[in-house]
């Protein structure tokens, strides 16, 4: 894909790797151009599932570019940030120019994503071969299941070490994922089911028995976003929370209004657990379609005696933390959770007739899907009221933003339906942008 010319300016990129360091030279101009172009308020963007700098440039610059419009009283600041995820390259972006796929050989994974499996985890170019190998034999046994399973979470294993499992939880005392840890066929048993209930109609599916082959690939695609998931903490705390503390000091007076799509929402949220102490420069967060618990803010965790990975965080923006959501989203309604299981937990659920999200309960559910949970004092705002500026001006609000993240296709539904002018208001509105 062709570089992006980005529609709004400033604009400047931060890069960081897996472990959550910065590209130097990309920090440092930042820092030192922020101060000297007399920037009043900043608009950082995280991206989530998207391995290709392009494509985020790419979205950047659509949902960016209403933002001068509408704010024509600030002196505005754009960044985004570029971190080593990736986006199985079955699940196309709403009104985004879609990359030619290579076509799969023997009906397994395509060149794009096996490309992008290649870069996202350097050094396991055995184990991503051997994988797509199984996925593309047209004759497959329970003894090559249990191999595929094998291999998909020594794909991952890296990415549970320190320090990103630091990162890795989104409530205290949280366990791996029973993908991780279950018997592989249930596992894909699940995932088959769950993905006969995002393609049919209504979210509803007749009851058969699943040819556990068909969850494979989505056990490979959910894991993978169970790594990326980590690593969208790890940046987040590791990597931009230091770089905004850093821009404080540079540049104290600019105002920052953080933005994050599905695990970008993550990260923006996981950078104010690494913000340095008494920096009050963050003036909004906005949370899209994010892709993590709706308890990770919760000081309790109903039922339990857990807390949020993420409790108190809130209280370090300085303005209004504002979660958009969207009942359209099925791979937060329906695939997150499954794949969000704790091991031992209900390990095989009948899902014939409702959604996987719903026979699993609210336990498993993910942010950007019903808002934010268990957070006494956490208020709702209609779109409409957000959109006309009426955003409360401090503490955590849930908007429900379905009337217009609402398109997509199966399996992640509206997911990606993020470039609203709707949505940039609502920004401009929790900010008091200009």
């Amino acid at each position: 894909m062709a570089a992006v010319e980005m529609s709004v300016a400033p604009y400047w990129e931060l890069t960081f790797d897996a472990d959550g360091d910065a590209d130097r030279r990309r920090r440092e101009r930042f820092l030192a151009e922020v101060a000297r172009r007399g920037v009043t308020d900043l608009v950082l963007v995280a991206h989530g599932w998207n391995n290709d700098r392009s494509t985020a440039t790419g979205l950047y610059s659509r949902f960016l570019e209403p933002f001068p419009a509408l704010a024509p009283g600030a002196v505005l600041g754009y960044a985004g940030v570029v971190w080593p995820s990736m986006r199985f390259s079955d699940e196309p972006i709403p009104d985004f120019p879609r990359a030619l796929a290579a076509p799969a050989a023997g009906g397994g994974l395509d060149g794009d994503t096996l490309n992008a499996l290649l870069v996202t985890f350097p050094g396991r170019a055995d184990v991503v071969e051997r994988l797509a190998g199984l996925l593309g034999r047209p004759s497959r046994g329970a003894g090559e299941l249990d191999e595929f399973g094998r291999l998909v979470r020594l794909l991952v294993e890296e990415e549970r070490a320190w320090p990103r499992a630091l990162t890795a939880t989104d409530t205290t005392g949280e366990n791996g994922p029973a993908m991780l840890t279950a018997p592989v066929a249930e596992v894909c048993e699940d995932f088959a089911r769950g993905l006969a209930v995002c393609s049919a109609p209504g979210g509803t599916a007749a009851f058969s028995l699943p040819n556990p082959w068909d969850g494979a690939q989505e056990l490979l695609r959910q894991a993978t976003y169970y790594a990326m998931k980590q690593r969208a903490g790890t940046v987040g705390e590791m990597g931009l929370g230091p770089v905004l503390g850093q821009l404080a000091e540079a540049a104290p007076t600019v105002r920052v209004h953080l933005v994050g799509h599905s695990f970008g929402a993550r990260q923006v949220a996981f950078a104010l657990r690494g913000l340095p102490r008494g920096v009050r420069t963050v003036k909004s967060v906005t949370l899209l379609q994010g892709a993590f618990s709706h308890y990770a803010f919760a000081e309790r965790v109903p039922g339990t005696r857990a807390r949020g990975a993420l409790h108190g965080c809130p209280g370090r923006v300085d303005g209004p933390l504002v979660c958009c959501h969207s009942r359209h989203d099925s791979a937060l309604g329906t695939m997150y959770p499954l794949a969000s299981r704790m091991a031992g937990d209900d390990r095989s659920v009948a899902v014939a007739g409702f959604g996987i999200g719903r026979a699993l309960g609210a336990r498993w559910g993910a942010v950007g899907y019903d808002g934010i949970q268990a957070l006494p004092g956490t208020r709702v705002c209609t779109l409409a009221d957000a959109v006309a500026g009426r955003v409360p001006a401090s503490g955590c609000v849930n908007v429900d933003a379905a009337s217009v993240v609402r398109r997509g296709g199966p399996p992640a539904g509206a997911h990606s339906d993020i470039v609203h002018r709707e949505l940039a208001q609502v920004v401009v509105a929790a900010g008091r942008i200009g």
